[in-house]
């Protein structure tokens, strides 16, 4: 009996179950060669929005069509799992198993489940050495590979990997360099590495074989292939709800490890990054893993012991603790010298203006500049470029001392270096003057680290720890480093008025008025008692200011587009309006429900989950790593571009904390939300 082509609408509202066609095979280089020459109209190897398709006949081996599949997202979903087989190998696949039926929503849940978790995953090893040693964001003569050499065993493992390459005259040559201890590792160190900077080793543990391999961690993709410190908080929770219990323990065991041998957790595994950490997450983490089950108490205790230390040595160390009266708090720092190496190429020429344009002018009057070591400057032809400015400074010594903006060069770029440690690279937030103001975030956080110690304690060890210290080791002196954090951050950054909290600049002994999502952090850490009637006001209050400066029709957005309009400068920046990022998100939500305001958060969430699905039906699966919140758009190419947006026929593994998002967003949404999401029914206009 001849059977008719199987018709697959857009709206999916056909149960292709039910349908006999879905038992017969489909050739997949026939297909795939097809769909592309047919479909990819504007030849970006994408099916999207932007291509003027047609209906496409799903051939058999026979040349009898099977199924005719129509509109844009069927047929992007019909290009990735055609274009999977193909990476599988496979030269056939069930007509079932294309998946044409499934909604965006179900589907990209299950593409981070059961793929991008696995693609980002890394291992520093022999077998995957060669994964992750090479760095494209530095040029460097050769694969080097730095190991503390506090870790012996580490020592020996890696230095028989480098002779067996060696050998089998591996190129790039692989060098094992023995790092110093961490009170050697200094801002000069790390500039002296110019053109080796390499990869920083990670733990290593015994498999069930008895072979040794690298602990596992997952990267946030793109060319950022490493472990990245404050990316791992929002991946562990995203891990965690999707059952990687193993995963988010590697990623806890391995920041452990850089804390213990590297002397703080560094912004991530490279050494050009030894000289900052980034926003500290580290007791969240433990005790996300711990209480997930993922843990036992003998190795909380011990991680409770490294927290402590990065508590103590990094975060209240003296070139991060500000005493601003009676009151203690931190900030962020970088003790590096000169333009940061990860940074692209002209990556700086826009923010050494002021400096480069003083240089030259002295240059076109032959001045004898105090700005050269020498005493001098030597006459030129033709006016310093960027490029030429920035070498002369760094391996010259000249210009340090160059103002600008009433800033030295050299303290422009040790600011560079603590924005980049904010996390926050690059914002208006801080007006270019990072160090000089004692930032909500970073304070939030380690109010939480002491309330976290406290809680560790109470409930898992009966108050004290004595391994930690007479003091560490006791809740009650961890709920009193609280309450003086939670005091100075109430006199300092909270504006009455407005209802919000806002950075403090103790230079100039004043409050910002620059609106950040990260006034909301104080929710997420809790600093605000629930059960305080006054407290919980203030909580509403947050929350009402930040719908009004901050939500945009697609999530939070990372500033007020009135402090961008009133910022010094005019430049585009990522961690600002109309741009928004899934930690900020992420935070909100569960910052905002803590206090009891769940519409709140599902309305948020939801959003952001809507953007992200969006995206996803519109643009062939893409997961990028921020979206314009204000258009829902991830064409978002200011500053360094958008990690994720750039693949060929599939995204192979999405973007870490994005990823982590969409699974934890959807926790927070209601059953019929989520139904209203599957069918991506738009979310309501924001009212100011």
């Amino acid at each position: 009996m001849k059977t008719s082509p199987l018709v697959l609408p857009a709206s999916f509202l056909l149960c292709l179950a039910a349908v006999a066609g879905l038992s017969q095979t489909v050739p997949v280089p026939e297909n795939l060669q097809r769909l592309v020459a047919q479909e990819d109209t504007d030849g970006d190897k994408k099916i999207t929005v932007h291509d003027h398709v047609q209906p496409f006949q799903i051939q058999g081996a026979n040349g009898a069509t099977l199924a005719v599949v129509k509109g844009v997202y069927p047929l992007s979903v019909l290009l990735q799992e055609l274009k999977r087989a193909e990476h599988q190998h496979r030269l056939k696949i069930r007509m079932s198993g294309l998946k044409l039926h499934e909604s965006v929503v179900d589907r990209t849940h299950r593409l981070i489940r059961q793929y991008y978790w696995d693609a980002l995953t890394r291992r520093i090893d022999a077998s995957h050495l060669d994964q992750v040693v090479h760095d494209p964001k530095v040029q460097a003569k050769e694969d080097y590979l730095y190991v503390p050499a506090s870790d012996t065993n580490a020592v020996r493992y890696f230095q028989s990997i480098e002779k067996t390459a060696d050998a089998k005259g591996r190129w790039p040559a692989l060098k094992v360099v023995l790092l110093p201890s961490p009170d050697k590792i200094t801002g000069e160190f790390v500039r002296e590495l110019d053109g080796e900077h390499g990869l920083l080793s990670l733990a290593l543990e015994t498999n069930a074989d008895g072979n040794i391999v690298g602990v596992p961690y997952v990267v946030p993709g793109g060319r950022f292939n490493e472990l990245y410190y404050w990316d791992s908080y929002f991946i562990v929770l995203g891990l965690l709800q999707d059952g990687r219990r193993d995963l988010a323990r590697g990623m806890a065991d391995n920041l452990l490890y850089e804390m213990r041998h590297y002397g703080k957790i560094p912004n991530a595994n490279r050494t050009y990054y030894l000289t900052r950490s980034q926003p500290p997450f580290l007791t969240s983490i433990l005790r996300a893993v711990y209480e997930a089950g993922a843990a036992d108490k003998s190795w909380l205790a011990a991680s409770l012991k490294t927290a402590v230390a990065e508590y103590e040595n990094v975060w209240m160390g003296r070139d991060r603790l500000v005493k601003i009266g009676p009151y203690k708090l931190n900030r962020y720092y970088g003790s590096g010298i000169g333009p940061c190496p990860e940074v692209q190429p002209g990556g700086y020429d826009d923010q050494i203006q002021p400096w480069l344009a003083r240089a030259n002018a002295g240059l076109e009057r032959g001045d004898v500049s105090p700005l050269s070591k020498r005493g001098h400057v030597r006459a030129l032809q033709t006016p310093l470029t960027p490029f030429r400015f920035l070498n002369e400074f760094l391996y010259c010594g000249k210009f340090s001392g160059l103002k600008a903006n009433g800033m030295t060069l050299r303290w422009f770029f040790t600011n560079d270096r603590a924005v980049r440690e904010s996390g926050h690279d690059t914002t208006h937030r801080f007006d270019d003057r990072t160090t000089d103001f004692v930032p909500v975030d970073l304070n939030s956080l380690l109010y939480k680290y002491e309330t976290d110690f406290a809680d560790v304690l109470e409930t898992e060890f009966s108050g004290k720890l004595p391994s930690l210290g007479r003091n560490f080791g006791n809740a009650a002196y961890w709920r009193r480093q609280a309450q003086l954090r939670k005091r100075a951050m109430i006199k300092l950054m909270w504006d009455n008025q407005r209802g919000f909290f806002f950075d403090y600049d103790f230079v100039h002994h004043r409050r910002s008025t620059y609106i950040s999502a990260t006034g909301l952090y104080p929710l997420w850490a809790k600093l605000l008692d629930a059960n305080n009637p006054a407290e919980r006001v203030d909580a509403r209050r947050m929350v009402a200011y930040a719908h009004e400066k901050l939500e945009e029709p697609f999530g939070l957005a990372a500033s007020a587009e009135e402090s961008v309009a009133a910022a010094r400068t005019h430049d585009p920046r990522q961690w600002d309006y109309p741009y928004g990022w899934a930690p900020h998100q992420m935070l909100a939500w569960q910052g905002i429900k803590n206090y009891g305001f769940d519409a709140d958060a599902e309305s948020l969430a939801y959003r952001w989950l809507y953007c992200v699905a969006k995206n996803a039906r519109d643009y062939d699966g893409v997961i990028p790593e921020k979206y314009n919140v204000v258009t829902g758009s991830h064409a978002v190419f200011v500053e360094y571009g958008n990690v994720g947006t750039k693949f060929d026929y599939i995204t192979p593994e999405g973007f870490g904390w994005m990823n982590a998002s969409f699974e934890v967003g959807l926790t927070f949404l209601s059953p019929r939300r989520l139904a209203d999401l599957k069918t991506l029914r738009p979310p309501p206009e924001v009212t100011r």
